[in-house]
């Protein structure tokens, strides 16, 4: 078990005046050694927190005095201080069997932990949950999780995840419900397996056995260049179609018989359909956006402020491989050098024409935002995904190989702007950094608030009318 050590202290915050620094090793917080950062921010609510640290080989008390509930003012090194609860599943559509070869460590790591459902809305299966956790999970209200069902029939299941425990263990699922916990499902459709009649079969199962579910996602399955296994192949349109038709069939069931549409089908799902999205009161508050359920529309309403404030997304793929703040339970990110805030990263300011990077599902969403400028400066620089090559077509999975070669063919002097989702600070998930890219970027947060703000920003320059 590892102990929690400090990596950033907010400048004037509670921590800091007391004399927290970088470095430090928190021992124990008000006597206790927590095993996550869920615990972590317990303790350290309360209004004295007694630290005891490690620092340069000496141990030493620290007594910070702050408002019950404010802020410490620290950030501790990752979320969990124990170990990872691995996942002993082996389904055949994990991405992470489908990762190539020469990334990071840390990227192959399968996760089944119940706690990083809850810190990060990763999605655990719950085949290794067990009752101890269930104990937690409900005293310390740690709603909403996030359960990857797949099939509720249990052979189906079992079947599909490769584990004999896959039949009973949505067991855990009904207790998590019986108890208020708010859950969210998700269903990774795997053509010929578990879509067709066993898709409906689901749907049905969810009415039946779960519908105090809060939503329920239907998302195609992502098949990369890298994959071993035969079976797993990608949609056709056809099959793509007939999802969007069963779920929006059920979501008339569901709305009848709960009062709300319970299950939605992923974007990606209407543009394998070529089909328009749905209309944004059909998402009910988009409550799955960070699951690629409503983005398309999201990202709309933000570009032509229909909306008050950005939905998100709040970050990229694997975010809590690298320690990216949970919301609620870290300090605000602050930056390691200076302890201010991390600005926007700007890498050179170009007049001239725009490019806008994205993936080949992005383009589809963006130019039609773009067109409705009316602007001849503004473009779509369409990266697509060699690295992990198959299907693998969305913006979040961009690494920086692939954004390297095609921006190496788009002319020097321009205006490149990049979305913060495939990154990871400043780095991509192949390693690389923004740092390395052939043109300067801007990166731009992945909203529609901010790319209008930007595209607005580099207007071009208007001609002062000659003097009469």
């Amino acid at each position: 078990m590892a102990l929690p050590t400090v990596v950033a202290v907010q400048p004037d915050s509670p921590a800091f005046v007391a004399g927290v620094v970088v470095g430090d090793v928190l021992c124990t917080i008000n006597g206790c050694q927590p095993r996550d950062v869920i615990q972590y921010q317990m303790l350290v609510d309360e209004p004295l927190v007694t630290l005891e640290v490690e620092r340069g080989g000496l141990e030493r008390v620290i007594e910070v005095a702050k408002a019950e509930g404010a802020p410490l003012g620290i950030e501790v090194q990752s979320s969990l201080f124990d170990q990872v609860r691995t996942c002993d599943n082996h389904c055949s559509f994990c991405f992470i069997y489908q990762l190539p070869p020469g990334m990071r460590k840390s990227l192959y790591l399968k996760d089944d932990d119940f706690r990083l459902s809850f810190l990060y809305g990763n999605f655990t299966t719950l085949t290794r949950f067990t009752e101890a956790d269930l104990e937690r999970v409900i005293t310390e209200r740690l709603s909403p999780l996030y359960v990857s069902i797949h099939a509720t029939d249990p052979e189906l299941r079992s079947q599909l995840l490769r584990n004999r425990r896959g039949g009973t263990s949505l067991r855990w699922l009904r207790a998590l419900l019986d108890h208020g916990i708010e859950v969210h499902g998700q269903i990774v459709v795997c053509p010929g397996i578990n879509d067709g009649e066993y898709l409906d079969d689901t749907f049905a199962g969810i009415l039946d056995q779960y519908p105090e579910l809060a939503t329920l996602a239907v998302v195609p399955l992502g098949v990369s260049a890298h994959s071993n296994e035969p079976e797993m192949r990608h949609h056709t349109m056809a099959e793509a179609s007939f999802v969007v038709d069963l779920v929006e069939a059920w979501q008339q069931t569901f709305l009848e018989l709960l009062g709300r549409r319970l299950v939605f089908a992923a974007d990606e799902y209407y543009l394998l359909a070529g089909r328009p999205f749905p209309a944004p009161e059909s998402y009910e508050g988009f409550p799955m956006h960070e699951d690629g359920i409503g983005m398309a529309r999201t990202m709309e309403l933000e570009f032509h402020g229909d909306v008050d404030q950005p939905t998100g997304p709040k970050s990229g793929f694997f975010a809590w491989v690298d320690g990216a703040p949970a919301e609620g339970y870290r300090a605000p990110r602050v930056d390691k050098a200076t302890g201010q805030g991390q600005p926007v990263t700007l890498l050179g300011s170009r007049r001239g024409p725009v490019g806008v990077v994205t993936s080949e599902y992005g383009a589809l969403v963006l130019g039609p935002l773009l067109a409705s400028l009316g602007r001849d400066d503004l473009r779509l620089v369409v990266v697509k995904n060699e690295f992990f090559g198959g299907n693998i077509a969305v913006t979040g999975l961009l690494v920086g190989q692939d954004v390297s070669r095609a921006l190496a063919q788009e002319p020097a002097g321009h205006t490149y702007l990049l979305p913060d989702v495939c990154l990871s600070g400043s780095t991509f998930l192949d390693g690389s950094s923004v740092s390395d890219l052939p043109r300067p970027v801007e990166v731009v947060p992945t909203d529609g608030f901010a790319l209008r703000d930007a595209l607005n920003r580099h207007r071009p320059a208007t001609k002062e009318p000659a003097p009469a």
